[in-house]
């Protein structure tokens, strides 16, 4: 699918890896030089950074990721992010191996880029401001960003037509709330038009009909129910595909070069499979092979042959190659095991596509269709230390309170150097439809490698990657906290495990996770040493009222109506702020100041309740930052001040 490729939305930023951190053994004194904290955060009820505890995490903190963007079919280069500086900005490489040439050099990061497929002649990229998510569209060029957009509300990148022409993208700049459709040449912005207005937050255009006459539009509901349009651009008029009465879920759509339409979905089936949708009848037709797990992505060649998708069998990643007219399917077995995304075909024939694993940081590469054979583009720097010694998850199943089965993936220390029963800190995952996979740590692999933590990613009922039925078990107020329950089981098995000491457990999570990580303390606080819970929910009822307006009804779809007075009443009881009484263990918050997800008064209403009644509460406020720190430099200090809250709540 010829798209940026920007954070996906069935799972929140993955900010509770940043989240999850442990301290060194060692103890500041009053004469020992302190860490110079960014002028932009609050760190409140804390102490300062020794510079020596810095010092001593220093080779963890300087690893760097590289996310494959797209093609530039003018030089056959591949367009990357990544950091050299405090964000990540665009970069070029022009051949597997090759330097990393800098294009944009902005103080926030570019959230993605992508030239116009075929001709390479101009790139478009999308960038907000401070972590807030009100994205604009602009041109690069000559290192300089030319603004597409009204620079004020929520633009998001849809699709490039077939020929590279014009960009279909999404906008609330009507009234806050409805993404309403828009096409444009970005080469002239005053071509920009309006070409559908609608109702909701979840609109985008995900493809051009080869003549580019038509497109089709997917209006997202929830992870269980989008629906399928077609657009006439010269009428405006919007064609419903398929029956809308339907709980159905599309994961991704666009139109091969002979007008036929592929999609993932879940009609008939618990995931999200690859075939074709009639354009006449909106029946839907599997085509992979594939009977279990969902289809994540995939693009289609050039000339409609063959098409790249990408399976997540129990969260570990899969790329395989579909021949359209047999219908058989090839795997390609070269690549690390672990995640992948942002998967394009050039029009040349290969794919390129992101990949990170236990034993990689996350990087560019791209196969061969013809040969299976993989290049890697980028090497990223790991601060020096041998990735190779990280340590591979095990995965952990076990029965819930009512027999369900949940599962998750446990890093245990090596123990011939650390021998012995080891401390565990659980690092729940938001969305809540999010999936925890095997990934590269970053610093948390410092937990592990040098400090002996082991640390359990847990899924819980509510994510994703195990069919609709599960990912729904969690819906609505009143089934909300059977994934509290989840944990239970868990520590229950965990408890148990000889490597494991159950008097040093503690947890952390993040967006949802970081209510989870709230609701598991009041709930399991005897059971635990600490929580550190980051831009979390800390009232539902507040969270729906302040959360952004074009996300609003889409979180009521998940959470409850706090509109009804019933589901209100609900929603207030399961709400941690309501149980605070109960939240007796040692907290961290950690919050973004631009957050338009989960506002900052969630966090602040917490850390207040649980000091008024005499609890301890440190507080990160980072306001130059939204839904997690994206900031090199807020990263590293949000990282420093969980390893001192963790010595002292934990290990001391």
């Amino acid at each position: 699918m010829r798209r940026l490729s920007a954070v996906p939305n069935r799972s929140a930023i993955p900010i509770a890896v940043l989240a999850c951190a442990l301290a060194l053994p060692f103890t500041a004194s009053a004469q020992d030089a302190v860490v110079e904290k960014p002028a932009a955060l609050v760190a409140d009820g804390m102490p300062a950074v020794p510079v020596a505890l810095a010092d001593k995490t220093r080779p963890y903190m300087e690893f760097r990721t590289a996310a494959f963007q797209g093609w530039n079919a003018a030089d056959r280069s591949m367009l990357i992010t990544t950091r050299f500086g405090n964000t990540p900005q665009v970069h070029g490489v022009k051949a597997p191996g090759g330097a990393r040439t800098q294009m944009s050099f902005e103080v926030d990061r570019i959230g993605a880029a992508s030239w116009a497929p075929g001709r390479g002649d101009v790139m478009v990229v999308m960038k907000d401001v401070g972590g807030g998510e009100f994205f604009q569209l602009y041109t690069l060029k000559d290192g300089m960003l030319t603004l597409l957009t009204d620079g004020k509300s929520r633009n998001e990148f849809g699709a490039w037509s077939h020929d590279g022409a014009l960009v279909g993208y999404s906008s609330t700049r009507r009234n806050g709330a409805d993404s309403d459709l828009y096409v444009m040449d970005p080469r002239n912005p005053k071509s920009d038009r309006l070409v559908a207005q609608v109702k909701g937050g979840g609109w985008q255009i995900a493809g051009f009909s080869p003549d580019k006459a038509k497109a089709i539009v997917v209006e997202y509901q929830s992870i269980t129910k989008s629906n399928l349009w077609l657009l006439d651009f010269a009428s405006g008029k919007l064609a419903p595909l398929g029956d809308h009465r339907k709980a159905i879920a599309y994961g991704g759509a666009d139109f091969a070069a002979d007008g036929t339409l592929w999609v993932t979905s879940d009609e008939g089936s618990e995931f999200l499979r690859l075939g074709t949708v009639d354009l006449r009848s909106g029946a839907f037709r599997a085509v992979a092979p594939e009977p279990k797990w969902d289809v994540d992505a995939f693009d289609i060649a050039p000339d409609g042959s063959w098409i790249a998708y990408i399976v997540n069998e129990a969260g570990v990643a899969r790329l395989k190659l579909l021949d359209v007219r047999s219908g058989k399917a090839r795997t390609v077995d070269g690549l690390p095991a672990g995640q992948m995304g942002n998967i394009h075909i050039a029009p040349w024939g290969d794919i390129g596509l992101s990949v990170t694993s236990a034993k990689s940081a996350a990087d560019a590469f791209s196969v061969d269709p013809k040969t299976l054979a993989v290049a890697r583009w980028t090497t990223s720097e790991t601060g020096g230390l041998d990735v190779t010694k990280n340590v591979e998850p095990e995965l952990v199943e076990v029965k819930s309170f009512d027999g369900t089965s949940v599962s998750g993936f446990l890093y245990r220390p090596d123990p011939a150097k650390f021998p012995g029963k080891r401390p565990l800190i659980v690092n729940i995952h938001g969305g809540p439809e999010g999936q925890s996979q095997p990934t590269f740590l970053g610093r948390n692999n410092y937990l592990i490698n040098e400090l002996g933590i082991a640390i359990f990613f847990p899924n819980v009922r509510g994510s994703s990657g195990y069919g609709k039925s599960f990912v729904s078990m969690d819906n609505g107020p009143w089934k909300r906290e059977n994934s509290v329950k989840d944990i239970g089981a868990f520590l229950d098995v965990l408890e148990k495990d000889p490597a494991l000491d159950a008097t040093r457990f503690a947890e952390t999570g993040g967006s949802y996770g970081g209510y989870m990580c709230y609701a598991v303390a009041i709930r399991y606080g005897a059971r635990l040493k600490a929580a550190n819970c980051v831009v979390a929910i800390s009232n539902f009822v507040t969270f729906l009222e302040n959360t952004q307006s074009y996300r609003r009804d889409l979180r009521r779809v998940e959470y409850g109506d706090e509109r009804d007075a019933k589901q209100r009443a609900k929603l207030m009881e399961i709400s941690p702020l309501t149980s605070v009484a109960k939240l007796n263990l040692p907290l961290m918050v950690v919050t973004g100041g631009n957050d338009p997800r989960v506002p900052a008064s969630e966090a602040d209403q917490m850390v207040k309740a649980v000091r008024d009644k005499g609890g301890m509460a440190w507080h990160l406020l980072g306001q130059d930052e939204g839904h997690g720190f994206a900031k090199k430099v807020n990263q590293d200090y949000q990282f420093w001040t969980s390893l001192m809250f963790w010595q002292q709540s934990l290990l001391k």
